[in-house]
């Protein structure tokens, strides 16, 4: 093992940057804290995304919280989604305690019990601001990614949304979409095949079993006006503190499908709104997912490489992801691989398959001459990480074990009382929680049906009205006379018995058929 110069040399050289920096905490070897070892977080780079992993309390979303209170300092706007809610208590001050007091004087550091700017953002009735998107912002592309179709599936997706813009149906939930995809399956199949081709029944059929799988995950809270506008997450409060945006989903832990529906449409909409930035001083947005395995275990491969596309291409927005899961494998390689900050907590080692695991998360880490990294991430104590960086030129930074810097805010979560009062003071929830019902497709196609089954109402009531009128005498003819019809239907059977003969199906045998 190194000596405490050589380390300490190494870890300052490793983590001194140009630009502006956070300090999370310091270096530890031989499991004491090294003094003057500080472990800065460049602000530069944290648009080149993020990794925080770890075993059940071993203090991962301490971490997350410690981190979204430095960007905040920074001006830097925080979006985190809070799946176990445990996070609402950021917008609290915190409390000092003997660990507190201990650990911060070891990391040479002052704790200043502190309350950040906070708005609850929802996704369902939950108290907070009502985030919302209609199915026309969506686009058929991701819609069809969502759902899990197939090219010919999703070109007829593309054909309806073509469809309702030329004909000027607004599709803003799920009523709307599944109201038009009846349609044209029936009373408008002439018209819509007239214009844009042939429809397959067996297609409209499994995309209404895909929606109607979708909807009962309750997306149709999701879907609807007034969409959100991701303006309103990159805000600045009056005291110059970035404003940290906590999205509640603790009831979609069992929808896993909403919630990456969700996420891959929210990473859209950014990407597709904000300007390319190129290399900033600061990101102008830093995202943290909280339970980052709902997104990718219900995720097909179609989406999977949407979500891949978007994390290489968003960072030039000047927006950092970070995902916050207990194993590192519940990421994606191929998402892994775009992840500069990894900060990884304990990892528990119970059977050979946990063991194998630890060791193929260590090799994801830099080589060092300091720690044996896969012994290391069992023995890690609470509030203790391996970190890794990349500096200003894309290298990783020294791997480093660090004992981290406590939250200012407080460590647990708010009361229903303090919620109540956060969200009446927020700025956005008025915006947004008032609901609107605009006249869309379905309404329009409603009245559509509606006025064609009363003119068919109308004409059959016309025809009856015409029938009832007494008929005009009809000169009686030549087959009209009885003897001559008893005649003719007499021979009528006489030459259907002679075929049924020749079919060998005649005669009074009731020998069955079959």
């Amino acid at each position: 093992m190194a000596d405490t110069t050589t380390f300490l040399e190494t870890i300052n050289t490793g983590y001194t940057f140009k630009g502006e920096s956070f300090k999370i905490g310091c270096a530890m070897m031989d499991g004491a804290v090294v003094s003057g070892a500080d472990v800065l977080i460049p602000f530069k780079t944290l648009n080149r995304h993020g990794l925080i992993a770890g075993a059940t309390g071993t203090g991962k979303t301490k971490t997350l919280q410690v981190l979204a209170e430095g960007l905040s300092d920074a001006s830097i706007p925080v979006l985190m989604m809070d799946i176990k809610g445990d996070l609402s208590g950021i917008a609290a001050a915190g409390t000092s305690n003997d660990k507190i007091a201990d650990r911060s004087q070891k990391l040479n550091i002052e704790f200043k019990p502190t309350a950040y700017p906070t708005d609850l953002l929802t996704l369902s009735n939950q108290k907070g601001a009502r985030l919302r998107a209609t199915v026309s912002e969506f686009g058929p592309v991701l819609l069809s990614k969502i759902l899990g179709l197939n090219d010919t599936q999703g070109g007829f997706v593309a054909m309806i949304f073509k469809y309702c813009d030329d004909n000027k149906l607004p599709l803003l939930d799920l009523k709307d979409f599944i109201k038009v995809l009846q349609y044209v399956s029936d009373e408008g199949k002439a018209d819509m095949e007239k214009d844009y081709g042939k429809i397959s029944t067996t297609s409209t059929g499994t995309i209404l079993r895909k929606v109607i799988e979708l909807q009962q995950q309750g997306a149709d809270v999701f879907f609807g006006e007034k969409s959100f506008e991701v303006d309103d997450l990159m805000r600045i409060n009056e005291d110059g503190k970035g404003m940290i945006s906590i999205v509640r989903v603790t009831d979609l832990q069992d929808r896993p499908k909403l919630f990456s529906t969700f996420m891959l449409q929210l990473l859209a909409e950014l990407y597709a709104t904000c300007p390319e930035e190129g290399d900033m001083d600061k990101p102008k947005l830093v995202m943290f997912i909280d339970e980052a395995h709902l997104i990718f275990q219900e995720a097909n491969d179609a989406l999977l490489q949407q979500i891949e596309t978007i994390i290489k291409l968003i960072r030039s927005k000047g927006i950092g992801i970070y995902f916050c899961t207990q194993n590192p494998m519940d990421v994606p390689a191929s998402v892994l691989a775009q992840l500069g900050l990894k900060v990884q907590h304990a990892l528990r080692a119970f059977t050979a398959a946990d063991r194998k695991v630890i060791k193929q998360t260590a090799e994801n880490y830099p080589e060092t001459e300091f720690y044996k990294t896969d012994e290391l991430i069992t023995q890690l104590g609470t509030g203790e990480a391996l970190i890794t960086i990349l500096n200003e030129k894309g290298i990783p930074t020294p791997l480093v074990h660090c004992m981290l810097r406590a939250p200012q805010s407080r460590m647990d979560i708010l009361s229903d009382v303090e919620i109540d009062s956060l969200v009446s003071k927020s700025k956005i929830a008025a915006k947004y929680n008032e609901v609107i019902d605009s006249k869309s497709a379905y309404e329009m196609l409603t009245e559509k049906l509606e006025e064609a089954a009363k003119r068919d109402e109308k004409e059959k009531m016309e025809e009856e009205k015409t029938t009832k009128k007494t008929p005009a005498k009809k000169e009686k003819g030549f087959f009209d006379d009885p003897t001559v019809k008893s005649m003719t239907r007499t021979a009528g059977n006489s030459i259907l018995r002679t075929l049924l003969g020749v079919l060998g199906l005649g005669g009074r045998s009731k020998k069955s058929l079959f």
